[in-house]
């Protein structure tokens, strides 16, 4: 038997640091929406208690490393299954990207694990399994649009966004979040205003939504990665309707309320970087 799982990306249309906790975390406040570029996880039982990871990806770890290797580890151990399982992930998320890649991956292997072992667990469970992975994960378990709270796992599922087109670029040179937050200067940050763009969300008005994205870690990563800068400003000449990094970077995106406005800052950043996507936000 073979279970399929999509493990689509997310962009975040704002994101906050509230302030340093004292267990080392940064009290964060989102509003992330999902689009369709996306993993595809199959995944098979092994009579061998093993645990084999397979990708189209050369660059993605195969080990204890991955996030899929490290979701179904915790399954495994936690409810004392003792066959393996062959992960397969046809990778189409960039690595490393500020998308959540690595965090889609472990959650659409908890979700296929859970259906594959007849293990019945909730999302509210299968979210508190995915905190132990990564700040992002309960967010992909559910995916779709959310307020996240806490360092990433305090989820409330809200409306999706108004539908429009979203072009992502990846610049070539990849930042370590850690390195981002380590060095964060709190008097440096712009912050968003969350309430306004949840309020625009839930009024389903585009035009307030693309003025209220913000993303208060962009500044510290441009820092490392000028390219970040230099893409935002290219995608307003194209006539993006609004440009933002996502997560910590280094992916920026763009929103365009019409395909023709989204096809000609694709075509107007693909001499630019190679990794450029043009997609759509998920209903």
């Amino acid at each position: 038997m073979e279970i399929i799982e999509k493990a689509p990306a997310k962009i975040n249309l704002c994101l906050d640091v509230l302030h340093k906790r004292e267990d080392g975390y940064h009290e964060m406040e989102m509003v992330m929406t999902s689009v369709d570029l996306a993993d595809r996880i199959a995944l098979k039982t092994l009579e061998e208690d093993l645990i084999v990871i397979h990708s189209t990806n050369g660059f993605l770890p195969l080990d204890q490393r991955n996030h899929a290797y490290k979701a179904a580890k915790l399954l495994k151990d936690t409810y004392h299954i003792k066959k393996g399982v062959d992960i397969s992930i046809e990778k189409k998320i960039p690595i490393a990207a500020g998308l959540a890649g690595g965090s889609s991956d472990a959650a659409a292997t908890l979700r296929g694990l859970n259906r594959l072992w007849h293990l019945n667990l909730s999302n509210e469970e299968l979210v508190l399994l995915g905190e132990q992975i990564g700040s992002d994960v309960p967010y992909c378990i559910y995916g779709g649009t959310a307020y996240a709270t806490g360092r990433g796992e305090k989820i409330q599922q809200i409306d999706a966004p108004p539908q429009c087109w979203v072009v992502l670029v990846k610049p070539k040179k990849g930042i370590s979040t850690w390195t981002v937050f380590e060095n964060l200067s709190f008097e440096q940050l712009v912050h968003p205003e969350t309430e306004k763009m949840l309020l625009a969300i839930q009024e389903k008005d585009f035009l307030q939504m693309v003025c209220n994205t913000g993303n208060a870690l962009e500044t510290a990563s441009a820092i490392k990665q000028p390219d970040i800068k230099r893409i935002k400003k290219k995608m307003i000449q194209f006539g993006a309707d609004a440009a933002l990094m996502s997560g910590s970077g280094p992916t920026v995106y763009a929103l365009c309320k019409t395909y023709s406005k989204a096809q000609r800052v694709y075509n107007g950043l693909k001499g630019f970087c190679n990794e450029v996507y043009l997609v759509r936000t998920l209903k």
